[in-house]
């Protein structure tokens, strides 16, 4: 049965792999604001499984799924910063709107 799960590991791997390589740079950055929404779903969920652990080894891997987990998510968020802002330009803008008046 443990060949088993190996098995699907390692299709959805590649399956991941394969998805993620023919992605268009232009999808990029959607693409990883929503995978940043699923790890604060893996973030909740590691919450909720260690807030359920009784022995010390469940609340050690709980304790460590949620700092992966949440160093995942906010270096998804920095890494989505980051292509937002190749995106912008330097150029100041011309609108109707007086400066103080602008939300930055």
């Amino acid at each position: 049965m443990d060949l088993f799960y190996l098995y699907i590991f390692m299709l959805a791997a590649i399956t991941g792999y394969e998805v993620i390589a023919r992605v268009p740079v232009i999808l990029h950055t959607p693409l990883m604001s929503g995978s940043n929404f699923v790890h604060g779903v893996v973030l909740v969920g590691a919450m909720v499984a260690l807030g359920h652990a009784v022995t010390p080894l469940e609340q050690t891997i709980g304790f460590v799924a949620v700092l992966l987990g949440a160093a995942n998510a906010a270096g998804g968020y920095v890494v989505t910063e980051r292509m937002l802002a190749m995106f912008r330009s330097d150029r100041p803008t011309t609108s109707a709107m007086p400066d103080a008046e602008r939300v930055k």
